[in-house]
């Protein structure tokens, strides 16, 4: 990459911890907001999200914030070890992806401060909450529709995304018999014959692709491909190294006939593809108005997600790949809808216009480029590289 990429990735860097710290009092209990003009309540799961970047860069106030964050959280839980929606408001309640977001946030600031019992009680409940989300009684764990962070989409049953959570929070607390469990239940095929046997049970791997599925449950599963879950599969070690590099050439692959066809402008990956058209099985009537093909969570491109995978690439050992990510999502977080700063760290933004299209100064957007530069600064995927040891 060209020095003067770098420095602009350096000033990129600078204006995400000035997102940070604006963002890092809010109007509710002095808790974080969630975005600098909108959203100025504490969301629990952007704010888990956050502490990959805070962690990263070790800025004393920012700590100091999210672990106001956790303790309020705990403070908030649930009598059967529920972790709230909004952090401060216990009776906003039924994500089923705050719960795991709040153990591995948890897990990474106990590796970055050395405290290796903080919130033990509350830890301790949530895997417990954690243990009973399993309608087998086995490791997999399912959702309600709409319950985690898409909250306009339907995942239903055994979501891709919140299980690489779960596999990722009881390796970073050092549960590895149980993570073990997870990964291969996951490993195991969707089923495909319309039958179900007691002696097959469900997993997430589908046949002749080399991602995992979005979603599986009994004979029904969705298998449009899902950024965010494949990405942690990545990151975290449940994808093996082949299956990685597989998946990846795969990703790049489909963007550019995406690109081809006008389906992108943007040489990052969409959060979900093939995008849901009004014509498929799947499409629900009020995607029309919050859902629509390349917007929001049906295709939308997320920063914070391309974060993600830019550490995914980090960690299936593509740096040079990586390096052009990154540089291409630094010019992609320069665009805002304000119009009014250097930076915008927008929500999301439309993939077929490159067009930013929900708020400005977005927590996690900011946090998660951080994130991503450092990985790739340091090849190496911090707090995930050594899981396996």
């Amino acid at each position: 990459m060209k020095n003067e990429n770098w420095q602009e990735i350096e000033e990129a860097k600078k204006a995400a911890i000035e997102v940070l710290l604006n963002n890092a009092h809010g109007p509710f209990h002095g808790l974080p907001r969630t975005a600098g003009w909108g959203y100025p309540e504490p969301y629990t799961r952007d704010l888990m999200f956050s502490i990959f970047g805070i962690a990263v860069i070790k800025n004393k106030e920012l700590l100091d914030s999210i672990r106001k964050v956790l303790e309020t959280l705990a403070a908030n839980q649930t009598e059967h070890g529920h972790i709230a929606s909004l952090v401060h408001d216990k009776e906003d309640r039924g994500s089923s992806d705050t719960t795991p977001l709040f153990l591995l946030a948890t897990g990474i600031y106990r590796k970055v401060t050395g405290e290796h019992n903080f919130l033990k009680q509350a830890v301790e409940k949530a895997l417990t909450w954690q243990e009973y989300q399993s309608p087998s009684d086995r490791f997999l764990v399912a959702q309600q529709p709409t319950s985690d962070w898409r909250d306009e989409q339907w995942t239903t049953g055994y979501g891709l995304f919140v299980n690489t959570l779960v596999y990722s929070y009881l390796k970073m607390l050092g549960l590895n018999d149980r993570a073990q469990n997870i990964k291969q239940a996951m490993s195991r095929f969707t089923i495909t014959s319309g039958t179900t046997h007691h002696h097959v049970p469900e997993g997430l791997v589908v046949k002749h692709k080399p991602y995992y599925a979005f979603w599986s449950y009994k004979i029904h599963s969705n298998e449009r491909f899902d950024l965010l879950g494949n990405s942690l599969a990545i990151i975290s070690g449940i994808a093996s190294p082949s299956r990685s590099e597989e998946m990846i050439s795969w990703i790049e692959e489909a963007c550019t006939e995406m690109i081809a066809k006008g389906e992108l402008a943007v040489e990052l990956p969409p959060n979900f593809f093939p995008y849901i058209m009004p014509e498929d099985p799947d499409w629900m009537p009020r995607y029309a108005l919050y859902n629509n093909p390349g917007e929001y969570h049906n295709g939308g491109i997320w920063p914070f997600i391309c974060g993600l995978y830019i550490a995914a690439l980090v960690a299936a050992k593509k740096f040079k790949l990586a390096e052009e990510k990154l540089f291409i999502l630094t010019r992609l977080i320069q665009t805002s809808n304000t119009n009014t700063v250097s930076f915008g760290f927008n929500e999301w933004i439309k993939a077929q216009d490159g067009k930013p299209m929900g708020q400005d100064w977005q927590t996690w957007s900011a946090a998660l480029y951080l994130y991503a530069a450092i990985c790739v600064e340091e090849k190496r995927t911090l707090f995930f590289d050594d899981l396996e040891n």
